[in-house]
């Protein structure tokens, strides 16, 4: 509960919670790099933190095929 926190332990806590969104953002902007515009930034960002495990995983896989069969990634 933020209401019983003294104030430097405010700031400290959304300093981290800034930190997890920036996260967040960063990997957002790398999924929808890896979508090649199948998905939008927006798309991801509306996804719930499940889906987007789910789209992390299938990019992983790719990831792991590509280097396996030696195919450019770009």
């Amino acid at each position: 509960m933020l209401l019983k926190l003294r104030p430097d332990e405010v700031k400290k806590q959304i300093e981290q919670m800034d930190e997890i969104v920036s996260a967040i953002r960063k990997n957002c902007m790398q999924m929808a790099w890896y979508m090649r515009g199948s998905m939008t930034y927006e798309d991801i960002l509306n996804m719930s933190e499940t889906e987007r495990g789910f789209i992390n995983k299938i990019i992983e896989s790719n990831l792991e095929t590509t280097k396996k069969t030696q195919l450019p990634l770009f």
